[in-house]
C-alpha cells in the first residue's frame, strides 16, 4: 500500500511539473500577447480591486485623520441609517425608475441600430452612418447637457421657439419634474446608442453567408432571415451584455444627472450616485456614503448573479 501511495505521489508531482513546465513554455510563446495583455489587467487591479480595501470604512466611523487601522469600528451603524432615512424610499424609487428606463429603452436600441447597419450594402454610407453614430460618445456630459440646454431652454431655445411660433405655451423641459426622466433617456441614447452598436456589429460580421444563401433559396424572406438566422447568432452576445448591463442597474450616472439637477426638479432627479456625492464630499461623510456606494454594489452582485443563474437555466452560456 505504501509502495502504490509513494508511485500515484510520484505520478501527481510528475503532472505538476509537466503542467508547470508547459504554462512557462505558452507564456515565453506568447509573451508579447501577454505584455499587451499587461496595461488592462494593471488597471483593474489598481483601480477596481485595490480600492475595495476602502470598503471597510462602511462598518468604521472613518477618521481620515485617524486612517483605517485607528477609525472606531461601529458595524451596521450606517446601514440601519441609510435604510431608516425618509430620503432612502425617494432615492430608491428615482433610480429603481431610471434604472428600469434604461433597459426598457436604451439597451435593445443599440440592438435595432446594428440589425439596421448591417442591412446596408452600400459600404460608403454604412461607414458615413457609423460615424455620424458613435460622434456623440466622445461628446463630454457637460458639452451634451449644454446642448440640449441651449435648445430646449425657455429663454430663447430653438424647440421653445418653435414652439411658441406656433402660438403654444413655452415647456419648462429642463426644469419640469415631467419632463426630466424623458430628458435624462434621450440624452443617453443621443450620446451611447450608435456607439453601443459596435460589439453588436462585431458579433453579426461573424454569421455565415451561406445560411442567407440558403434561406433565400428556402424563399425566406428578410424578415424571416433577421428572425431565424440573425437573432439567434447574437443571441449570446445579447444576453451576455444584458447580465452585465444588470451588474450596473443602480448606476445611472453621476455625472449626467448632477448636470441636469436643479431645485425644481430635484425630487424626481435625486439617485443615489448624487446622494453619494453630497453625503461624501459636500459633507465628508465618507463611512456613510461608502455604506451606500456598497448597498448599490450588492444590489448588483445579486443581479448578476440570479440573471446568470436564470441564463444557465434557460440553455445559455453565460457569463461564467
Amino acid at each position: 500500500m505504501n509502495r502504490q501511495h509513494e508511485v500515484r505521489l510520484h505520478i501527481s508531482q510528475s503532472s505538476g511539473l509537466l503542467k508547470r513546465s508547459l504554462f512557462l513554455k505558452d507564456m515565453v510563446r506568447d509573451r508579447w500577447l501577454y505584455l499587451i495583455l499587461l496595461p488592462g489587467v494593471l488597471y483593474f487591479i489598481i483601480f477596481k480591486y485595490v480600492p475595495m480595501l476602502g470598503l471597510a470604512m462602511a462598518f468604521q466611523d472613518y477618521k481620515p485623520y485617524l486612517g483605517f487601522a485607528g477609525s472606531p469600528w461601529v458595524g451596521l451603524k450606517h446601514f440601519e441609517r441609510f435604510f431608516t432615512e425618509p430620503q432612502f424610499w425617494m432615492l430608491f424609487r428615482n433610480t429603481i425608475v431610471l434604472a428600469v428606463y434604461n433597459i426598457v429603452f436604451f439597451f435593445p436600441l443599440p440592438i435595432v441600430l446594428a440589425l439596421m447597419l448591417n442591412e446596408v450594402r452600400n459600404s460608403v454610407f454604412k461607414r458615413f452612418a457609423q460615424t455620424i453614430l458613435y460622434l456623440p460618445h466622445f461628446v463630454s456630459w457637460v458639452v451634451a447637457v449644454g446642448i440640449f440646454y441651449v435648445l430646449f431652454t425657455t429663454e430663447g431655445g430653438i424647440v421653445n421657439e418653435l414652439i411658441a411660433r406656433a402660438g403654444m405655451d413655452k415647456i419648462p423641459f429642463l426644469l419640469s419634474e415631467e419632463w426630466f426622466r424623458p430628458m435624462i433617456i434621450s440624452q443617453s441614447i443621443w450620446k451611447e446608442a450608435g456607439w453601443g452598436t459596435i460589439i453588436f456589429l462585431a458579433a453579426l460580421s461573424g454569421v455565415d453567408l451561406q445560411l442567407y444563401e440558403a434561406a433565400r433559396m428556402d424563399g425566406a424572406g428578410r424578415w424571416r432571415q433577421l428572425w431565424h438566422i440573425t437573432l439567434p447568432a447574437i443571441r449570446s452576445t445579447i444576453v451576455i451584455l444584458f447580465i452585465l448591463r444588470l451588474g450596473s442597474f443602480l448606476d445611472t450616472g453621476f455625472e449626467h444627472i448632477f448636470l441636469m439637477l436643479n431645485s425644481m426638479n430635484r425630487e424626481v432627479g435625486e439617485v443615489f450616485d448624487t446622494y453619494v456625492y453630497l453625503k461624501g464630499l459636500t459633507q465628508a461623510q465618507y463611512s456613510y456614503s461608502a455604506a451606500v456606494g456598497m448597498f448599490k454594489s450588492v444590489v448588483g452582485l445579486i443581479l448578476v448573479l440570479g440573471s446568470n443563474w436564470l441564463a444557465k437555466k434557460f440553455g445559455e452560456e453565460g457569463i461564467y
